[in-house]
């Protein structure tokens, strides 16, 4: 199957609210119980009957083990993200599905959540991401389940019967999951092609990619003006003002996109821009790019051109590794996205974004990914400056050989290494990870 760039923007890049692991736990609880008799969530009256029953895969469970969902006044656990998605979630809204969840729904998720009538269970064994999720009420059983793409309702069942003719259904191509399909052939395309993408951008996709940029400054203004989260971000601002840091490109680069983590992961009610399945890829992939654009002589196309060939960098990169693995996305993946970006703009040819994404992948392919919470701000901070100053680096000729650990000579077979890594070597780590986690929540400390 033959694809563009429109279908890469289309199927790899749209706005979430929230984390995109709890999203999807909420996603796939609000279409079961779309199937109940309720357009949108259950009424306030048959509330107290309802039940609710998730399993998810050992990633997914990891990402939201202590994540804020946004909304809630501080609320987490993947047992609130299905009761808010039960109880007040639109699933007509994909990954923005919390988006009406008010005051009352919170409260009443509270009552949920302490009647014991939403259970978790973890599949230890899946592998890739899977959510499916039972709603029960007045002895009838609905079930969705969410595979492959955080927003990927693959099947519907009301009482046992499937359900194949819901708007609800999407990704699903003649070959099976279109984001699969498009992933395969993502894997199979040289550098050179994934950048010549971006010649096909046109004024519509700009438009799109703009949006974006205007999703993910929001939450970056917001951390830089609040100081929420970590306050990382902000924390950055002030050693800049006090001179105790030089507000240089890296700088910029690391304090927007770190900022705009601080307001997302702290579960601030605005959509981030998503990039491969994940807001925290999307900012990475996107705001290192706008900072860095008023150190240079650029115009706005240039700028949405770079920022369209990170995602596409960004996709390709997922499409080795996986939507979740041990592996941190935002510094290997998005990281890489934003860098060749940020090669391109400064007027890097294919040699010149080649070495970057090489450079960069030898400096950050250790980063594990330990769940999705506020410290994430700190991680996103060194994905965005170190994917500026690996475009630096290339530009002004350094060259990274193919005896350095996993950098092969081509960033293709790089990019295959770091799959390899991510797929295959890094199992037994992501189960520690996990492992350590889950004690951390059996001692009360998540």
């Amino acid at each position: 199957m033959a694809f563009c760039v429109k279908d890469v923007l289309r199927l790899q890049v749209a706005p979430a609210l929230g984390c995109t692991e709890p999203v999807a736990v909420a996603l796939a609880a609000a279409a079961a119980v779309s199937l109940l008799g309720a357009r949108r969530a259950i009424p306030a009256v048959d509330r107290p009957r309802l039940e609710v029953e998730v399993w998810v895969d050992p990633n997914v469970y990891k990402n939201g083990l202590a994540v804020t969902i946004p909304g809630t006044g501080g609320l987490s656990g993947l047992d609130t993200a299905a009761a808010l998605g039960a109880l007040g979630g639109d699933a007509a809204l994909g990954l923005e599905v919390l988006d009406p969840v008010d005051e009352a729904v919170v409260a009443a998720v509270k009552d949920m959540l302490r009647q014991g009538r939403v259970a978790v269970n973890l599949l230890s064994e899946q592998r890739g991401l899977h959510i499916r999720a039972k709603a029960r009420l007045d002895g009838r059983q609905a079930e969705a389940v969410v595979e492959g793409q955080h927003d990927a309702i693959v099947s519907l069942s009301l009482d046992g019967v499937a359900i194949t003719d819901s708007p609800l259904l999407k990704g699903m191509g003649p070959g099976g999951s279109e984001v699969a399909e498009l992933e395969t052939w993502l894997r199979e395309l040289p550098l050179s092609d994934l950048i010549a993408l971006t010649d096909d951008l046109d004024a519509e996709d700009l438009a799109f990619l703009e949006e974006g940029v205007r999703h993910n400054l929001r939450l970056a203004e917001h951390g830089l003006k609040t100081g929420c989260g970590m306050g990382v971000g902000k924390t950055f601002e002030r050693l800049a003002r006090q001179k105790l840091m030089a507000r240089d490109m890296s700088l910029a680069a690391r304090m927007l996109t770190s900022a705009a983590a601080d307001a997302r992961m702290d579960g601030v009610k605005l959509p981030a821009m998503s990039s491969a399945g994940s807001g925290n890829h999307g900012l990475t992939a996107v705001l290192p790019i706008w900072a860095v654009k008023d150190f240079l002589d650029c115009g706005r196309e240039e700028a949405l051109r770079a920022i369209g060939l990170s995602h596409i960098v960004t996709a390709s990169v997922k499409a080795h590794t996986g939507r979740l693995s041990a592996v941190c996305g935002c510094s290997v993946a998005a990281g890489a996205g934003a860098t060749a970006g940020v090669a391109a703009l400064l007027g890097g040819d294919l040699h010149h974004i080649a070495g970057a994404i090489k450079i960069l992948i030898e400096d950050l392919a250790g980063v594990i990914c330990d769940g999705a919470k506020a410290g994430c701000a700190l991680k996103l901070a060194t994905a965005a400056g170190t994917a500026v100053q690996a475009a630096l680096f290339s530009l002004h000729g350094m060259r990274i050989g193919a005896s350095n650990g996993i950098i092969a000579e081509s960033p293709e077979q790089t990019m295959r290494n770091v799959g390899q890594l991510s797929t295959q070597g890094m199992v037994e780590t992501d189960r520690t990870i996990l492992a350590i986690m889950i004690n951390k929540k059996l001692a009360g400390y998540v």
